[in-house]
Parts: structure tokens; C-alpha cells; sequence
């Protein structure tokens, strides 16, 4: 296997590298910055912005989509750098990766234009209406409800974790609109103003949330949607939810090699992390890069190991949880204050990346849950690389 990228790939990340050396916003110019759509400050909008026009928001879109048509190893680096410097692209990640991206694979030209192109500039942020209350992993079991009253739709529901939602201009919901079909079938997906009559959001704290109150409640009573704003075909929601999560996911997993070695700088030599916990951490970081590695060059090449993905989230997320234990548990009490890294905090770093070991151990179960729980993705091992029976 060769571990090294050739040297088109490494032009391109030297292009990018240049990009941000150069336009980086300076430090002075922002507060501290929050990872979701919430209270998005001008120099963020600028800078996401900035990125468009360079292409350097979502490389792999088109260059009128914020982009240049960058092939898959090369979206994989630019992330890369992205890590590395620990910095955000955006801070409005699920518009840009989920919402915008859902758009241009499905939506109609005229929702390109008026919703994608003005969430990929900034120019308004939006949020992702998926997960409800008995509705989480298993998204299939949704119960908001859209009926179809002439050229609206109305809506009542409820969706809940909805991440930005307080401060987000539209929402892309998951509704069922055939309740008599089988759960994967009934399923479409709506493009919902937030300032639409009967859309109530209610943020919440959460364990995690000293900084930033980021999840909501959303609450659709009697609200009206313009048909138009029907996101690909009607009762085909589930295709939707697949395309608009898959590539993001790809992505991620990927890297959790790379992600689990940036944890790894920030544990001291002299702790918090004993030999035996720091060692076996190190091994994880190469296995899982090593894994990450041949799943890349399979997609390079057009194939797609749904079962192969799904070892990598399985083994990524728990390793760096299991670190973060550890760290937590040397660390004792020091864990609820000890800073992660002894650099100082800049405004476009990752708060993932930093807090204290709480914190983060706390902000850890996200990997664990997010796109597909541990215990899902055992049940797809199980079945698609084991060859166990369903039951």
C-alpha cells in the first residue's frame, strides 16, 4: 500500500495551505466562536464567504457552487489541513455539509438558486429537522406529518436535537406524507422558513453547553408549506436522508486515523494518559489510518463498503471515547478545569479539540451515537462482514 498522496494531490494542498496562510481572519477580529449555525458573527460570514469564491468551501462542488470540481482524494486532504490547523471552514456545518449539499443533489434548480447558493455565501444559515422524540437512530419512525391541502403542505410535529435551530432563516425537515406506506416509504422532505406562522423553536442545554445553548425543540402546529419547497420526489425522503448524509460521513470516517492522532498531541507525556493508555492510543490512531487508507482509495475508485465504513465508525468513535476516559480518569479532579491544549485558543479552533477532559469525554458520545449508533453499527458488521443472520 502506498501511504503517500502523488504530487497533483499534494499541489492541491499546497494551493490550499497558501489560501489560508494568507486570508485566515486575524484573532482580534472575533469573540469566541461556537461550532453551530447559532449567532453566526459577520467576520464568520465573510470568511465563509471568501471561501466560496475561491472555491474552497466545498471543493468537490462546481466552482459556481463554491468549489472546483476537486476529485475525492483531494477533498480528503483539504479536510485534512482543516483538522490539522484545527480550524472551521464554516459555522454553519450542517447547512453547508447536509442542507446545501441534500440541494444540489435533489433539488430543482429554482432551490438551488434561491435556498443553496445563499446558505453555501452565508448570506442565511439553516438547520437539519430530522431526529424526534422516540425518532433518533431510527429516523424511519418519524411521526411529524405533512398533509397536502392544495399548493401547501401542512405540517404538525414535533423534531427535537435540532442543532442552530433557534437562529437558523430555514429548516430541512424529514415529514411523513404517506402514513398507510411502510415506514422507509412515506417519507418527504420540506424546506421550512422559520419565520413561517406555527414554527415554535425552544433551545435547550446540554451537559456540554457552558459556552453555547445549541439544541432545540421544534414545534410545527398547523404550519403551511408552499409545495414548491418539496425537496426531490414526493414519499422519497429516505433517498434524501441516504444521499445527504453519505458523502459528509465518508469523509469523516475516513479521517478518524487523523482525528484520533490530533487527540493524541494534546496528552502530555507525563500524563494524563499512563504508558499502557497512551500506547494503545497511538496504535489505534495507525490502525484506523491504516483502515482509512485502503477505504479511501476503494471510493477513489468508484466502490462503496458500506461494511467497511462502518468499522471504521465503529472502531474510531470508541477508541478516541476510550482515550478520553482514560485521560479523564488520570486527570481526577484537574479533568473538570484542565485545559486540552497549552497553545492559546484562537477563534476559528475546534471546540471539540479543547475544554476541559469533561468536557470532551462528554462531547465524545456524539461519535458513538451521531450517524448511526455503535450498536447499529455492529448489527451491519455483524450481518454484511460476519455473515451472521439477522437474528
Amino acid at each position: 500500500m502506498q501511504l503517500s498522496f502523488d504530487a497533483e494531490v499534494e499541489d492541491f494542498r499546497a494551493e490550499f495551505a497558501a489560501f489560508l496562510d494568507e486570508h485566515l481572519p486575524p484573532a482580534a477580529e472575533a469573540d469566541r466562536a461556537s461550532q453551530s449555525s447559532s449567532d453566526v458573527p459577520e467576520w464568520a460570514r465573510r470568511w465563509q464567504r471568501l471561501q466560496f469564491d475561491h472555491g474552497w468551501l466545498l471543493p468537490g462542488n462546481p466552482p459556481e457552487y463554491g468549489g472546483r470540481d476537486a476529485t475525492l482524494v483531494q477533498q480528503y486532504v483539504h479536510l485534512l489541513e482543516l483538522s490539522r490547523r484545527r480550524i472551521y471552514h464554516s459555522f454553519n456545518p450542517q447547512g453547508v455539509g447536509i442542507v446545501a449539499a441534500s440541494l444540489l443533489s435533489f433539488g430543482t434548480e429554482e432551490q438551488k438558486r434561491r435556498w443553496a447558493v445563499p446558505i453555501l455565501r452565508a448570506e442565511i444559515t439553516a438547520s437539519l429537522g430530522m431526529s424526534e422524540p422516540g425518532a433518533g437512530s431510527d429516523l424511519a419512525s418519524l411521526r411529524t406529518r405533512a398533509v397536502l391541502d392544495g399548493d401547501h403542505f401542512v405540517v404538525n410535529g414535533q423534531k427535537v436535537w435540532t442543532s442552530g435551530a433557534h437562529d437558523a432563516d430555514v429548516l430541512l425537515t424529514f415529514v411523513r406524507t404517506d402514513p398507510d406506506a411502510p415506514k422507509h416509504k412515506g417519507i418527504s422532505v420540506l424546506l421550512i422558513p422559520t419565520a413561517t406562522p406555527g414554527v415554535t423553536r425552544r433551545p435547550f442545554a446540554s451537559i456540554i453547553g457552558s459556552h453555547d445553548v445549541d439544541f432545540n425543540e421544534v414545534f410545527f402546529e398547523d404550519v403551511r408549506v408552499p409545495a414548491a419547497n418539496l425537496v426531490g420526489p414526493l414519499n422519497e425522503g429516505w433517498r434524501v436522508a441516504n444521499g445527504s448524509l453519505g458523502h459528509e460521513r465518508t469523509l469523516l470516517w475516513l479521517s478518524f486515523g487523523e482525528r484520533l492522532d490530533e487527540f493524541i498531541r494534546d496528552f502530555e507525556p507525563a500524563g494524563p494518559l499512563d504508558e499502557d493508555a497512551y500506547a494503545t492510543a497511538v496504535l489505534d490512531a495507525y490502525a484506523l489510518r491504516l483502515l482509512g487508507s485502503a477505504a479511501l482509495a476503494q471510493a477513489a475508485r468508484g466502490e462503496q463498503d458500506v461494511a467497511g465504513l462502518s468499522v471504521l465508525k465503529l472502531l474510531g468513535s470508541e477508541a478516541a471515547q476510550r482515550a478520553l476516559e482514560r485521560a479523564l480518569s488520570s486527570a481526577g479532579p484537574d479533568g473538570l478545569a484542565h485545559p486540552a491544549l497549552t497553545a492559546p485558543y484562537t477563534h476559528l479552533q475546534s471546540e471539540t479539540m479543547l475544554g476541559s477532559w469533561f468536557e470532551r469525554y462528554a462531547r465524545s458520545f456524539a461519535g458513538t451515537i451521531a450517524g448511526g449508533t455503535s450498536e447499529i453499527q455492529r448489527t451491519i458488521v455483524a450481518e454484511r462482514v460476519l455473515g451472521l443472520p439477522r437474528r
